[in-house]
């Protein structure tokens, strides 16, 4: 079948026949092919990786709607997800600004250098943000055990002039040749490279999609019924945030790989933009129930939400990698995220000048205040969907054969 193809062939990559002494990039590659189990060990080690990069900007959300209020930001209870756009755009914003610059560092002097780097950062408060730092700093002493990808070996050029040469001899008169020479020219422009090109446009909408969404569902949760709210305090909103983050450790843990298995990467993405459409419909409804059924409402459609989220995201990611060689993933990632914080700059920003004008127009004849911004979330989720369809989404020869 060939969603079975897309998820068990591996990303693109080239298996050097030479292992070379102290480079990096080759003891992985011996390591991986004297142990081809799942090495969960080092997948560990990037979870806790990735968690210690999101936490610093996903913790403010729970307590920006009333750090803003009790600091007389906003003159008005209207007006506070006017500014609560403006601080979470700021973060992505300086993201933008430097992502590529990492990316390509990485590719020249390795990966770990770059992670230990960027690592080191600021927080503005102090009992939560404390404790944000401490775990960074325990991460960051774990970076001694993080094993470097790079492959910092040069290859002879006569030895490189034999194994072309032998390459050629064996392959002259086949179409794999004229393939490999193809794909060696695809690889050499990123910018021109369009499967990696359309698979960063699907992750940067979704991830436009994620961050107003993660704007609006706070701002939303907290403000008043009144305003078309749901009157959750912070510690309500935090605990709908851990119950989803738990739901989608399990969900990327162990669900997650079946539903690629069976439906494979493209339709995955477009099972998940659908269900993802339907939820935020039920949204604005959500505000006439009572407890202890509201919060077990929002629990669900929180979860399931954030599962879409994660699915399409995860897709992306996979396609993107699959479009480029290893030695130029971390450029290609570096292009990824500076697009990615982009749209994740100007998501919170214009998520919260619209939620602050649906809180002044709770009464208006069409899409009432919550309604028109959920609406508008939802035809962001319509162009998710549209874009993984042809001729917008180029699918890799990786992930498209079987």
């Amino acid at each position: 079948m060939a969603g079975e193809g897309e998820a068990a062939r591996p990303l693109l990559e080239e298996k050097p026949d030479v292992y070379f002494d102290g480079c990096p990039g080759c003891a992985m590659d011996r390591r991986k092919a004297e142990n081809p189990g799942i090495p969960y060990g080092l997948f560990f080690h990037m979870w806790i990786i990735n968690l210690v990069t999101c936490l610093p900007v996903s913790s403010l959300f729970p307590f920006l709607y009333f750090m803003i209020r009790d600091l007389g930001i906003a003159k008005r209870v209207e007006d506070i997800g006017f500014y609560a756009g403006f601080v979470g755009a700021s973060y992505m914003l300086g993201r933008a600004l430097t992502s590529i610059f990492w990316g390509i560092l990485a590719d020249r002097i390795g990966r770990k250098p770059i992670i230990v780097i960027t690592t080191f950062s600021r927080f503005p408060y102090v009992l939560l943000c404390l404790f944000i730092s401490i775990i960074c700093f325990i991460v960051l002493i774990s970076y001694i055990w993080l094993p470097e990808t790079l492959h910092t070996h040069k290859v002879h050029k006569k030895k490189d002039d034999q194994c072309r040469e032998s390459l050629i001899t064996y392959l002259s008169d086949s179409k794999e040749f004229d393939k490999q020479c193809s794909t060696s020219t695809k690889n050499k422009g990123l910018l021109t490279n369009w499967p990696l090109m359309s698979s960063i446009v699907l992750y940067c909408i979704t991830c436009f999609d994620d961050m107003a969404y993660s704007e609006i569902f706070s701002l939303w949760a907290e403000s008043d019924k009144k305003y078309g709210g749901l009157s959750f305090s912070s510690e309500d909103v935090g605990n709908v945030l851990v119950v989803t983050g738990a739901s989608i450790l399990l969900y990327q843990t162990f669900i997650y790989p079946h539903i690629v298995k069976v439906l494979g990467l493209i339709n995955s993405s477009r099972v998940a933009t659908i269900l993802s459409m339907v939820l935020l419909f039920t949204y604005p409804p959500m505000a006439n129930l009572s407890r202890p059924w509201l919060s077990i409402v929002v629990n669900i459609a929180s979860m399931l939400k954030s599962c879409s989220i994660a699915t399409i995201v995860t897709c992306s990611f996979i396609l993107q990698n699959n479009s480029v060689p290893q030695d130029q993933r971390a450029t290609a990632n570096g292009i990824a995220t500076m697009l990615m914080s982009l749209f994740k700059a100007f998501a919170p920003a214009g998520a919260g000048i619209v939620f602050s004008w649906a809180q002044k127009h709770q009464h208006a004849s069409i899409f009432p205040g919550d309604q028109m911004v959920f609406f508008l979330l939802d035809i962001v989720v319509l162009f998710e969907l549209i874009w993984t369809f042809k001729p917008f989404l180029d699918i890799p020869k990786q992930s498209s054969s079987s």
